[in-house]
């Protein structure tokens, strides 16, 4: 008994236009038109351009150039007298500013100890400096002269702070080994003891001596074992005496 055959499946024919045209469709949008890649070109040359336009305006139009300088810190200094020295030029684009150069003219001052300049836009300089401050002063003719921890000369002052003992070398100056002695033993001294001194001379780095504010002498030496040389002084200065030698802190002396 022969089996009867089955129909073949076939998908109907307006089904499968249907599909054809979905392909043809989906194809179309994948593939880029003229009018498309037109476009994409048109945007990419737009940005381009409004880059190359941004970067102009802003280095080399004064629409964002330098239009105020503004100093901060200054204290023995006016800020006229940094502007003047900054030098800074006015109208000129923020970012091409050498920052490092106007620091570095600001440096020369010799009231600054450090200088830091900033750009702030829209058109503003920042320039903050930090003074020195002095350790001492040295008596001229002409006033005091402000000497700070380095053992620089910075500034003459018709009269010293209150407060400030003065030095005697014979060249005040930060490569001076008289100076930089006399410095040193100042800084490391405790601040009981430094509101006592008055003067400090040096005629070598090893010949340092202190007066102090009731008159009486004191032979430190150099700057080496200052904290040592410090108790020894504080004890022995219960004793009757004008000068008080701890130049060797293990054999202190007492005379006069």
């Amino acid at each position: 008994m022969t089996s009867p055959t089955r129909p073949e499946s076939r998908r109907p024919a307006s089904s499968a236009g249907a599909a054809a045209r979905e392909r043809r469709e989906k194809r179309e949008l994948l593939r880029p038109t003229r009018r498309r890649a037109l476009m994409r070109r048109w945007t990419v040359l737009l940005v381009f351009l409004g880059i190359v336009g941004l970067v102009y305006v802003v280095l080399f139009t004064p629409v964002l150039g330098a239009s105020d300088v503004e100093v901060h810190g200054a204290q023995g200094l006016t800020p006229d007298e940094v502007r003047k020295v900054a030098a800074v030029e006015m109208g000129k684009p923020l970012l091409r500013l050498d920052t490092d150069e106007i620091a570095a003219r600001v440096a020369t001052l010799p009231r600054v100890a450090h200088v830091e300049v900033n750009r702030s836009l829209p058109g503003t300089v920042e320039i903050t400096v930090a003074e020195r401050n002095p350790v001492a002063y040295a008596l001229s003719p002409e006033g005091a002269h402000m000497v700070d921890g380095t053992g620089r000369d910075y500034a003459v002052v018709p009269q010293a702070p209150p407060g400030l003992p003065s030095i005697e070398v014979a060249r005040i100056a930060p490569e001076d080994p008289a100076t930089r002695a006399v410095v040193d033993v100042l800084g490391k001294i405790p601040p009981q003891l430094r509101e006592r001194v008055v003067t400090l001379a040096a005629k070598t780095p090893g010949d340092v001596q202190l007066k102090l504010n009731d008159g009486r002498l004191v032979k430190w030496g150099n700057a080496a074992d200052s904290g040592r040389k410090a108790l020894v002084l504080a004890a022995i200065l219960t004793r009757p005496g004008k000068v008080f030698d701890v130049a060797a802190p293990d054999l202190p002396t007492v005379s006069g």
